[in-house]
């Protein structure tokens, strides 16, 4: 689950300047409050009234508690989303009051929620934190494996909600189901294989901007198939798939993008192979074991 934080008044977060990558920094930036002053609460400039004065009536900025060296840390921003469910006085009530017992669990990079009812049932929510890019549907995410050292102040490309928008935009433009079909097949066969979703996904959606919709129909599920795994072979054996937000022109005009993201050079999720001849060997051998899978459960 996505929890997006919007820039409290006198602050902007202003992506990196310069970078476009699938990971980079949200600086934080404080602007001028003064001709705002009568059109909102009454609230001190930081930029232009005293430091004693606004220690004396004001809280800090996000510079002086969320922030390492002017940019969003991802660890303290995590640590006061985590007291603030903590201490959600409401929530807590409402658990109570349907037997639950809710607990905040140790996370560097989100916040994990564990709800336990006093039958015993058990359920765990993980919020990652995102900070929307402008007004497109791209976001910076808190998200992040906890196993390797990432910087604090990192925060991970998140296009979640654009992939979403477009598949649904798809879906509705196709003839019937089939789209649905394929994307729950993939998913099925790639359980247990060195191959992700989100590989599948990509693949998936670059031919439904280079295929016409109306192909995606029942009668033609099977050549439908069989054009998602030729097209992936196609990517590795070339040892290239390139994201799908990246400077990609045959994006619907519905996906609001960042200006930066558009103009973006193509960003290749197989590098690794094309630096590693040992991982694209490797590949290459669960391809043949993906596409052998594929064939049982359609037939057998």
């Amino acid at each position: 689950m996505l929890v997006c934080l919007k820039s409290p008044h006198g602050h902007t977060f202003c992506l990196e300047p310069g970078t476009v990558a699938d990971k980079s920094r949200i600086r934080v930036e404080l602007e001028c409050t003064c001709t705002a002053q009568l059109m909102v609460r009454p609230m001190l400039c930081f930029l232009h009234n005293s430091k004693e004065q606004l220690r004396k009536e004001q809280k800090p900025s996000l510079l002086h508690t969320l922030c390492t060296a002017s940019y969003l840390d991802v660890h303290k921003t995590a640590r006061w989303f985590q007291d603030l469910v903590r201490e959600n006085k409401a929530i807590v009530r409402l658990l109570r009051s349907r037997y639950c017992l809710l607990t905040v669990l140790p996370s560097r990079r989100s916040c994990k929620v564990e709800i336990k009812r006093i039958s015993g049932i058990t359920m765990l929510i993980e919020m990652s934190l995102a900070v929307q890019l402008g007004d497109s549907n791209i976001f910076m995410s808190s998200q992040g494996r906890e196993d390797i050292f990432i910087p604090s102040t990192t925060w991970t490309l998140n296009c979640a909600y654009a992939e979403a928008k477009f598949l649904w935009l798809m879906f509705y433009q196709t003839p019937d189901d089939t789209l649905l079909s394929c994307l729950q097949v993939c998913t099925r066969m790639l359980v247990g294989t060195g191959f992700s979703s989100y590989t599948l996904k990509t693949v998936l959606m670059h031919l439904l901007t280079t295929t016409p919709l109306s192909g995606w129909r029942r009668t033609d599920f099977l050549l439908r198939l069989g054009d998602i795994m030729r097209y992936l072979r196609c990517c590795l054996e070339e040892k290239c798939l390139n994201h799908f937000f990246f400077g990609n022109e045959k994006i619907p005009e519905e996906i609001v993008l960042p200006p930066a993201l558009e103009r973006a050079e193509p960003f290749n999720l197989f590098q690794h192979l094309a630096q590693d001849p040992a991982a694209h060997e490797q590949a290459m051998r669960e391809f043949e074991e993906l596409q052998q899978l594929l064939i049982i459960q359609l037939f057998f």
